[in-house]
């Protein structure tokens, strides 16, 4: 036994070779099968290493080692009472004393100690992310991996740096992945807070030129690639080892059938981490495709997940829901946030920032225009029929992937007819021909701000703020300007559609606010700009406004430059919005900060505002309080939570009528579709040609 321990263990943790740990896992569970409680004083030199490997990226290695710890995890509670032998080296006691003092903190957190990491940063650690630098190596003893979710502005960047900076026995790079605006705020931060830390910006959009960078990767402590840029590249960076993989707003990789999440999922570490101030945005099926990545298997197969989770929390919030369906989706969701308790660890804002001023959400109601009334009530009724047919289909159970889509750009068109009836207008339709001749007997141009009542409503709130509407003094000198500028609110406004920015700008700042100095940062801004236009907007206090578009704009970024966020535009999916309103309400923001959502009444942004409020409680539910520290979250249940089951995995289940949930289906993929579709590239032709 000790010629096995010394030889033949240290194999199942060899990362660099598949072989070497198959082995070693088929030889421990031959040991442990044919010892049975025999191997008791063994018992505590045997579950760490094999629970590393829970984890393991090779399906058959966590095939044989899942089943081997079920049968220690049976006969460890005995081990305490088993004497060790005579014949036990004095060096295995040893070792056997260090494991039972892991274990001992495992069960009892209180007793980590504060971790002093190995890179010099050059800046003052608050308590909250000290615990949080403890417990990503707390996970990486234990060969585990986790999600650091705190609240969106706390310094998820700065905690990162234990695991960036963390050489490892081979000397592996490390790989930050993040969208392509954060790839320079990566690199710059590393360099002016970590010493002795060689970053890398593996970028370019020529594929010649990303070939050239391999051969610096290996002087290169931490890599950092765009989510798009490793889905092109993905076979040459599943073929690269490296010590941690890190996913910056991991919450991307949420699709489990998305290119980007393959390519992810194809890439070799020997630790995980993933960095999101929102885990789950829609549903709860995302956070199995966040932990497929972290440790493959421990929420069951998606099937598994789908049974035990996904299918009583979906048909608890049907319309229809019995007592009992509510009654199984809440205890679904208890187990479900049991279940990744361990894993997840989130502190708010409001509990570790004091000092930091409070943001103000409120709701800034629009009326639609004359034109748009319209255009909305003419395109709902013509639509009724055939919407009417697409639910009775769900009802029935006989809804397709068409019905869905109907239903899909059905909403799409009357969003944009809430905010610009341009942007829904195809020329050559008779409806367009009747609007526009409408348009010209108002003396108004096709693209004036005036026929839109959100553009409408959002001059009165710059106006409001004092943003627009300030004179000027033409003897000012720059001085004089740059004094008044440092006091007055900036803003930033969100929309969704670049089109939408397009008409704000041209038909709104430009023409009738011209006093209104502005920056724009959207997806036609070259990624490696988008930084310069950040820096520019925090430090210059003269811009009154930065404009920009959820997906670029809404991840990431540092904005504590503006103490006003407007949004245009909302989403399905209520934690963009969050993301987005956050740029400004974190660490480095000195004033109170104030949302406005620019909502239109009487119409679908109404009812998008109420999805939003259950999403938001679903997400509460499975990563709240209790993730606040580790003394709270049940690590001395973490041993149990790796148990396999005989079957499909445990859970509540709950069963909906058939009409309920084939109309809550054709509502997911509707949603499905608004995820993975790009809004401003909606063409709406096919559905005005109804009105030729």
């Amino acid at each position: 036994m000790p010629q096995f321990l010394q030889q033949a263990l240290p194999l199942l943790s060899d990362t660099s070779n598949d072989i070497h740990r198959q082995g070693a896992a088929e030889a421990v569970a031959l040991l442990v099968d044919t010892l049975d409680l025999q191997i008791l004083p063994y018992a505590v030199l045997l579950v760490i290493p094999v629970m590393g490997r829970m984890s393991d990226f090779n399906a058959d290695v966590r095939a044989v080692v899942a089943r081997t710890f079920g049968r220690l995890l049976r006969i460890l509670p005995l081990e305490s009472g088993v004497q060790d032998p005579e014949e036990m080296a004095a060096s295995l006691r040893e070792e056997k004393q260090k494991h039972r003092t892991f274990i001992d903190q495992l069960m009892d957190p209180t007793k980590l100690e504060n971790y002093r990491l190995p890179i010099k940063i050059k800046a003052s650690l608050r308590s909250y992310q000290q615990a949080g630098i403890d417990w990503m190596n707390f996970l990486r003893k234990y060969q585990l991996h986790g999600i650091l979710c705190d609240d969106m502005g706390l310094g998820k960047t700065l905690q990162a740096f234990e695991a960036t900076g963390n050489p490892d026995s081979q000397h592996l790079p490390s790989l930050v992945v993040c969208p392509s605006t954060l790839t320079s705020h990566w690199y710059h931060e590393i360099e002016k807070f970590c010493e002795g830390l060689t970053p890398l910006r593996f970028v370019g959009t020529n594929a010649s030129a990303r070939r050239a960078l391999w051969t610096q990767v290996p002087e290169a402590d931490v890599v950092i690639v765009s989510y798009d840029v490793l889905r092109n590249d993905a076979e040459h960076f599943a073929e690269q080892r490296f010590n941690y993989c890190v996913l910056d707003e991991g919450h991307i990789i949420r699709n489990t059938s998305s290119k980007v999440t393959l390519a992810v999922k194809g890439v070799q570490s020997n630790h995980r981490l993933i960095l999101s101030g929102t885990p789950i945005q829609n549903n709860v099926l995302e956070l199995w495709s966040l932990f497929d990545f972290l440790m493959p298997g421990f929420l069951g197969t998606q099937r598994q997940f789908n049974e035990a989770y996904t299918k009583p929390i979906r048909a608890s919030q049907g319309v229809r829901a019995t007592n009992e369906q509510q009654a199984d989706g809440a205890l679904a969701l208890e187990a479900l946030h049991r279940q990744v308790l361990p894993f997840l660890l989130r502190r708010l804002k409001s509990e570790v920032l004091t000092e930091l001023p409070p943001k103000i959400i409120q709701d800034y109601p629009c009326e639609l225009t004359p034109v748009q009334t319209h255009l909305y009530e003419a395109y709902s009724q013509s639509q009724t029929r055939s919407l009417d047919s697409a639910v009775d289909a769900a009802s029935s159970g006989h809804s397709s992937k068409q019905d869905s889509q109907h239903v899909f750009q059905s909403l799409q068109f009357l969003r944009k007819v809430c905010n610009h009836p341009a942007l829904a207008l195809k020329s050559g339709t008779a409806l367009a021909e009747r609007v526009l001749t409408e348009v010209a007997s108002a003396h108004h141009q096709p693209r004036d701000y005036q026929l839109s009542g959100k553009l409408v409503a959002l001059r009165q709130l710059l106006m409001e703020c004092e943003i627009a509407g300030r004179s000027g003094d033409a003897n000012a000198d720059e001085a004089d300007l740059a004094r008044t500028a440092v006091g007055r609110h900036r803003a930033l406004i969100f929309a969704q559609q670049r089109a939408f920015l397009d008409i704000v700008q041209e038909e709104l700042l430009d023409k009738h606010l011209p006093e209104v100095t502005y920056r724009r940062l959207d997806g036609g801004v070259p990624a490696q700009q988008r930084h310069d236009i950040v820096v520019e907007f925090n430090e210059d206090p003269s811009i009154d406004v930065l404009l920009l578009t959820t997906s670029v704009g809404g991840l990431g970024l540092t904005l504590t430059g503006a103490d006003t966020v407007i949004f245009l535009e909302h989403d399905w999916n209520p934690m963009k919005d969050l993301q987005a309103m956050d740029r400004a309400h974190r660490l480095g923001q000195t004033r109170v900060v104030n949302v406005y959502r620019l909502i239109t009444q009487r119409t679908l942004e109404e009812k998008i505002m109420s999805l939003q409020r259950f999403k938001i409680n679903v997400a509460d539910t499975v990563v709240n309080a209790e993730n606040a520290s580790l003394s709270s979250m049940g690590t001395s249940q973490l041993l149990s939570l790796f148990k396999v089951d005989e079957g499909d995995s445990a859970g509540a289940t709950g069963r909906a009528d058939a009409r309920e949930g084939s109309l809550t289906n054709l509502m997911t993929d509707v949603e499905d579709m608004w995820n993975q579709t790009d809004y401003e590239d909606f063409n709406v032709d096919a559905f005005m040609e109804g009105f030729s």
